[in-house]
């Protein structure tokens, strides 16, 4: 069976959330993990989000960035554990962004 670049791309996406998620229960910023996600957001970032899904991408992008941006610390530590859960998302999803954005920027400047 031959799996499409389009799921493996949504597998890896999956495996991105999950890797942020029990990642920032465990411990708090690693550069080792945080490598890991940057990696897998700038495939996803290829190989996910179409033309057509490319608006809808980045304003999502930009709500999770910002959310992962807010301190969470005033919750104690289960506060602390969401800021470094979200920490970790937005490490996932940045490279993503910054590959959709820039492919739609190209689009748009290549058309005539």
């Amino acid at each position: 069976m031959k799996m499409n670049m389009e799921k493996i791309g949504e597998w890896l996406f999956l495996i991105g959330v999950i890797i942020a998620i029990l990642a920032g229960v465990v411990s708090p910023i690693s550069e080792t993990v945080a490598a890991v996600l940057v990696i897998l957001g700038l495939v996803v970032g290829f190989l996910n989000i179409t033309e057509k899904e490319a608006t809808n991408f980045l304003i999502a992008a930009i709500a999770l960035i910002l959310t992962g941006s807010v301190s969470f610390v005033v919750l104690g530590e289960v506060g602390k554990v969401l800021s470094n859960i979200m920490g970790y998302i937005s490490i996932f999803v940045a490279p993503a962004a910054l590959i959709v954005s820039l492919k739609a920027i190209y689009q748009l400047a290549s058309k005539k």
